[in-house]
């Protein structure tokens, strides 16, 4: 369904790019054109993106939608790409991508306003690569056939390499070496997941259409599986889930697969660590609700108490992590990773509150790390540094940047009404609520938040609080326009989602809800399975 015959996503998914080869061909020696060109490219998909958003349809869905597993695409363009194999350029929006794809449009002119907090070598180079960026990451949501998606999955880690190498500060190398081995490593066992599968499937149907060359298509392959047409051998459902799942694991940072974070995350620039924080750590999650729970339901449902312990594990590590860090940026790294395990965990409920609250999550996650990855900017560049120590008593000197720098560790912390404290609770009532797991995960969640709580005050209180221990910090100047621009749009949609999260909410609900419907059974099985429970 595209949009009065323009195809709308492919307008959205390609505009990036073609604003990075604009920026190449632009005359040398112009910074603020490369830099407005890039905020104009930006603004301009936010807005393609915002047209999506604002004409996605909500239900109610008649009982003949055309897939098993809930309300179909929206706005899907397709095009054979490899018809030989049967991959496809095929992309669409449902409830589960809309508002992943919505993030990377409004995080994108951040990252790129950041440029302005420094001078920066290859300026040009730099936000070609974020543009670059931008549409790999929304290939990653969009990509409906298997094939696709793992073309941009690979390539959206290429710009990251070179954003992180090039600009990256002190120990870039060692940390972009081990983000490349890591998440390449991860991404060769879900190739291998993906031609295994889509050679199963080729083999199964062909025994019933003769001329069946094979599908790549992620939808149809769902839809056989649950009609009967195909099916997997238990064992060889657990070998393709399993390699699905290393590669998303190691993307969203779960535990003990997280090692190449934190290095990753406190070695780069912030308009590189706005889109790696926000943005793509959340390809793991996004993956494993997309693949692992649509493919593999059974196998899903019997391992989603190990990989709930895994979670609980991460939660309360990060955060323990975290409180220990003194330089502001690994902090938020190791706040990062505790919060994306709470979305893992919010997923393995396989119930419907709790995906909607791990989606949701993901948004206010994405928000909130970029608010702080901006604000650690902002007094990078007064005092050149990120150390707790070398602040203190700045609420005194800088109210305003104070004020904005509380609101954001607040909504970290989960405070109601703001972003932060709807997707916890939601995850935290499907934790208790899901047949697969109960109270003991839940409390595990519970330690995790008040840790969270412990840490954003403990740094509002070491850099904001009590009297200026640096006379460096005397004569600091507050919030200037941009940064207030910036900083106070990013504030605005932090309580907004947080008092309006039904504006969220009313456009995935559908779409988990025929998700969790399909998985009922196997978790039902697996609850049979496991009575001792």
């Amino acid at each position: 369904m595209n949009l009065l015959g323009l195809p709308i996503l492919s307008l959205l998914l390609w505009l990036p790019t073609i604003g990075a080869l604009i920026l190449l061909v632009l005359p040398n020696g112009r910074p603020m054109l490369y830099r407005w060109t890039a905020m104009s490219i930006a603004l301009a998909t936010l807005l393609v993106a915002g047209t999506v958003i604002g004409l996605f349809y909500t239900g109610p869905y008649g009982p003949a939608t055309g897939t098993v597993i809930g309300p179909p695409l929206q706005f899907v363009d397709t095009v054979a790409w490899l018809p030989a194999i049967g991959a496809s350029y095929f992309i669409g929006v449902d409830g589960i991508n809309l508002w992943l794809v919505g993030l990377t449009a409004f995080l994108t002119p951040f990252a790129i306003a950041a440029t302005w907090q420094r001078q920066t070598r290859s300026l040009r180079l730099l936000l070609a690569l974020l543009l670059f960026a931008e549409t790999a990451f929304l290939g990653v949501f969009l990509a409906q056939d298997m094939l696709l998606f793992y073309v941009f999955y690979e390539l959206a880690l290429i710009p990251m390499i070179f954003l992180i190498g090039m600009w990256g500060y002190h120990g870039r190398v060692t940390a972009t070496l081990k983000l490349f081995l890591y998440t390449f490593g991860g991404s060769l066992l879900m190739l291998f997941a993906i031609i295994g599968l889509h050679i199963l499937h080729r083999n199964a149907i062909a025994t019933i259409n003769p001329g069946f060359t094979g599908t790549f298509a992620l939808n149809q392959i769902v839809a056989d599986l649950r009609s009967g047409l195909f099916s997997l051998d238990p064992l060889m459902a657990q070998l393709l889930f399993g390699a699905f799942f290393l590669s998303f694991a190691i993307k969203l940072a779960l535990w003990p697969l997280h090692s190449w974070l934190p290095d990753a995350y406190s070695v780069a620039p912030t308009p590189v660590a706005i889109i790696l924080a926000g943005l793509m750590a959340k390809f793991g999650a996004y993956g494993f609700i997309r693949f692992n729970l649509t493919l593999f339901p059974e196998v899903a449902s019997w391992a989603a108490p190990a990989i709930a312990v895994l979670a609980v594990i991460g939660i309360i590590y990060g955060a323990l992590i975290a409180f220990t860090q003194h330089d502001m940026q690994r902090m938020i790294a190791y706040a990062s990773m505790s919060h994306m395990n709470f979305i893992a965990l919010g997923i393995v409920t396989m119930t419907t509150i709790g995906i909607n609250g791990a989606l949701l999550q993901m948004v206010a996650h994405g928000v909130i790390m970029a608010a702080l990855l901006l604000i650690i900017a902002v007094i990078e560049e007064r005092r050149d540094s990120r150390e707790l120590a070398s602040l203190g008593g700045l609420w005194r000197v800088t109210p305003v940047y104070a004020g904005l720098t509380l609101l954001t560790l607040l909504a970290m912390a989960g405070l109601p009404g703001l972003s932060g404290f709807v997707g916890e609770f939601t995850m935290l009532q499907g934790v208790f609520t899901s047949p697969l797991l109960g109270w003991p995960f839940a409390f595990g969640a519970v330690i995790g938040i008040i840790f969270a709580a412990v840490y954003a005050l403990n740094l509002f209180r070491m850099g904001f609080m009590g009297e200026v221990r640096n006379t460096a910090n005397l004569n600091l100047p507050d919030l200037q326009r941009r940064e207030l621009m910036t900083l106070g749009a990013l504030a605005v949609v932090i309580v907004a989602i947080g008092l309006f999260p039904n504006v969220l909410l009313s456009g995935m609900n559908s779409s988990v809800q025929g998700l969790v419907d399909a998985l009922t059974p196997a978790v039902q099985a697996a609850v049979q399975l496991n009575s001792w429970r």
